[in-house]
């Protein structure tokens, strides 16, 4: 039987390691450098590294955080790449195939596409056809719009795209994606769980892994989105703020039936 991924997503802007609450609140929590070296020693399964920058941050720069050229992910990831002994997902900033070739250069095992899939969709194909499926995530952000209806939205929460996420699902798999990172823009940083509607409505319309992102407050979140056909479980903000969260996110999966790899 195939163990549920636990996953970290680090949520990065303008070089800074931030909190997200709805896409629109961010708090500075450190220095990406030194939480991959933390989660090199604690049971996580792979790591999310998704570059939120836009072009007004700038004045979230902070001295005493600074990895080289923040202006520049790439140096990041380079630093990043060195230290992760895990498989490293990188998103953020990539629009061409040639974004992509530089990420998995310098050292990322996958790479996550949201906006420039849904400008570009043939780049998931192109993608797919040079790196492999397996190296290609679609991330796809979700707001529900009332009456347990959604919409897909880019470019950091702040664009509608009249696509809905079951739709776009069914697409990004048919294009060549091989896996899904869904997250809920309505529940990020709320703390209150994921929504588990959305989780079943997308996995059951496809056969790609679902990556499930986006509310967890408490570890017992975890393993309703497993229920609601996520492949693996992910989460940001519980991770800068619990102690040995690895072992207490494990510890309530295992407690919940569900396998995952222990050390």
């Amino acid at each position: 039987m195939l163990k549920v991924r636990l996953i970290p997503v680090l949520l990065l802007r303008n070089g800074l390691l931030v909190r997200s609450e709805g896409f629109q609140t961010h708090q500075i929590i450190g220095n990406p450098i030194h939480e991959v070296k933390r989660f090199n020693e604690w049971n996580v399964d792979e790591l999310i590294y998704l570059d939120i920058s836009q072009a007004d941050d700038y004045d979230l720069r902070r001295d005493d955080h600074k990895v080289k050229d923040l202006t520049d992910p790439l140096a990041i990831l380079d630093e990043v790449s060195q230290t992760c002994f895990m498989p490293l997902t990188w998103g953020g900033r990539i629009r061409h195939l040639e974004d992509i070739r530089q990420r998995i250069h310098r050292g990322a095992d996958k790479v996550t596409l949201n906006s420039a899939a849904v400008k570009t969709p043939q780049l998931i194909t192109e993608a797919a056809q040079v790196f492999g499926s397996q190296a290609i995530v679609a991330s796809i952000d979700v707001k529900r719009q009332g009456m347990g209806q959604y919409e897909v939205w880019i470019e950091g929460g702040k664009t509608p795209t009249g696509l809905h996420p079951v739709q776009w699902a069914q697409e990004v798999e048919r294009l060549g994606a091989g896996e899904i990172l869904l997250n809920s823009i309505d529940r990020d940083g709320s703390a209150q769980g994921y929504d588990l509607d959305l989780i079943q409505a997308v996995a059951a319309a496809t056969r790609i892994p679902i990556i499930a992102c986006g509310g967890v407050g408490r570890y017992e979140h975890y393993a309703p989105g497993i229920a609601a056909g996520a492949s693996a479980v992910a989460a940001a903000n519980i991770w800068h703020f619990r102690e040995l969260s690895d072992r207490g996110g494990k510890r309530a999966l295992a407690k919940a039936g569900i396998p995952v790899r222990l050390k």
